[in-house]
């Protein structure tokens, strides 16, 4: 399809941009767009961006600077949080020690009226076990007497009970 031109010449139809005869409108026009967009980006957009950025930058040194007080307070817990717990471990310790005092305490004085009652039932039980050994003695020395009269009689010999009870006597000595 062709088309006529104004000056009566008849073009080849297709893009219009790549004619070369509007190459130089289209360069005008080009500039012109540019311009106005370098103009708008700078009157209106690029004072905008700095100052959002500008406002971020403020915005991170404040945090920068909020966050290293943060950090020193953090340090400062952190010391008062380790005291505390050393004097918590002291005043545990110290408890403790108390403690142990106390029940060593106790302990001592029942071991000792543990042991003043063992020295009585002790002393109570060589009483007892004296009196049994007195016993036994009078009682296997009566009873050798009768067994020795019963011997002598059995012989045919005659002793009187103290004649008896001196041989005995005499035999348990040793």
């Amino acid at each position: 399809m062709a088309t006529e031109t104004p000056g009566g010449e008849e073009a080849a139809t297709g893009l219009p941009q790549l004619d070369f005869s509007t190459f130089p409108n289209q360069i005008f026009w080009l500039v012109v767009t540019l311009v106005a967009i370098y103009f708008i980006l700078q009157r209106v957009a690029l004072p905008r961006i700095a100052g959002v950025l500008a406002e971020r930058a403020g915005t991170i040194t404040n945090d920068i600077a909020t966050a290293e007080e943060l950090k020193l307070k953090a340090q400062e817990a952190e010391a008062a949080y380790d005291k505390a717990l050393a004097d918590a471990r002291a005043e545990a310790q110290r408890i403790a020690a108390e403690a142990r005092a106390e029940i060593q305490g106790e302990l001592d004085d029942a071991l000792a009226k543990a042991d003043a009652q063992i020295a009585a039932k002790a002393a109570e039980s060589e009483a007892k076990i004296a009196d049994i050994r007195a016993g036994a003695l009078d009682a296997i020395r009566a009873v050798s007497n009768d067994a020795a009269a019963e011997i002598a009689g059995a012989m045919g010999a005659e002793a009187s009970a103290d004649e008896i009870a001196a041989a005995v006597a005499e035999r348990m000595k040793g």
